[in-house]
């Protein structure tokens, strides 16, 4: 599938439900309002809307949320994308979560063919970590990480870089991940949804001052590394691991942009930062067959737009309305 702007869209984010164990102050509200069970695709229809990707040349799937891992039956739509992995035609299935079941459910996620996760973690501090998720224990994430490793899972921790909050442990955070044998990306604060009595404003904290604190103390060699995604790697000489940055907001990532993202509800978005959406989930239900579903698809690349126009403003509302929980990452 290629884009208007001659990308290769070959990379499909899916998010398995809308909610989530966590409440995370720049994700969402504390009171949040979620979708209907009966709105969202099921475990069957995200089966048939993968393998239809899949068919059209898409080679790598990120699973996500909400929290993934809490969506029933979770395992049963992994499962049955295994055949792809073994078969080549899927190069990787992998899964951004926030390490809560991963106790439960890591060596699942490893018999499935997966073989690298993605856990959001913002600090190491207990008390931080309770006001950063509002429900969220860290314990429970630690131990979750532990039981990754052990089965077998390669580890990339996701940090938002939030001033006044994280900004104190960015080194502990590199040190931590290098003795863990994790690689670790930094990540800007986005515009998205409504998020309560909090203010992104204060929140925000471009990277190219987090990359400016890390060199004070770390080696930080440019690497040609790359996973499918937006980050852009250095590889820490001291630790041997690598940082990556994603960064929206200072230096958008949208000239390379081979992505697209659906909702738990079959809504195809083209661009994180933009509202243009299609329509997936009604001729996923018309036909029994893929063919109006793959023409909807293909209708869609053909909009995807060149790039998203983030801006944090204190006077601003967010750049979209909708919340990163809904988009999936």
């Amino acid at each position: 599938m290629i884009d208007p702007f001659g990308r290769l869209v070959d990379y499909l984010r899916i998010s398995v439900t809308d909610r989530c164990d966590f409440r995370c102050v720049y994700c969402m509200s504390e009171d949040m309002t979620f979708l209907p069970k009966k709105e969202l695709l099921t475990i069957e229809e995200l089966e048939r809307v993968s393998a239809s990707f899949i068919s059209l040349g898409v080679k790598k799937l990120r699973f996500t949320g909400g929290e993934p891992l809490v969506r029933k039956n979770i395992m049963k739509l992994f499962n049955s994308l295994t055949p792809y992995l073994e078969s080549g035609q899927l190069n990787e299935m992998t899964l951004t979560t926030n390490g809560s079941q991963l106790g439960k459910y890591a060596q699942q996620l490893a018999d499935a063919g997966m073989r690298r996760i993605n856990v959001s973690l913002d600090t190491l501090n207990k008390d931080k970590f309770a006001a950063i998720t509002r429900w969220g224990q860290l314990d429970q994430v630690l131990e979750g990480l532990q039981a990754a490793k052990k089965a077998g899972l390669h580890v990339k921790i996701n940090t938002v870089a939030l001033r006044g909050v994280n900004d104190d442990e960015l080194h502990t955070l590199v040190s931590w991940c290098g003795d863990e044998g994790f690689d670790i990306t930094f990540i800007e604060v986005m515009p998205m949804g409504d998020i309560g009595n909090e203010d992104r404003v204060d929140q925000y904290l471009p990277l190219t001052e987090v990359r400016s604190i890390l060199g004070e103390h770390w080696t930080l060699n440019e690497i040609d590394y790359k996973t499918g995604g937006p980050a852009r790697y250095v590889e820490v000489k001291e630790t041997g691991g690598k940082i990556g940055f994603i960064t929206p907001m200072t230096h958008n990532f949208c000239e390379s942009c081979n992505r697209v993202r659906m909702t738990c509800t079959g809504t195809l978005y083209l661009c994180l930062g933009k509202d243009d959406a299609a329509d997936l989930r009604t001729p996923l239900r018309s036909s029994d067959g893929n063919e109006p579903l793959e023409q909807a698809i293909f209708e869609a690349i053909s909009r995807k737009p060149k790039g998203h126009d983030f801006i944090i403003d204190r006077d601003a509302d967010p750049s979209v309305a909708r919340h990163m929980s809904v988009t999936g990452g």
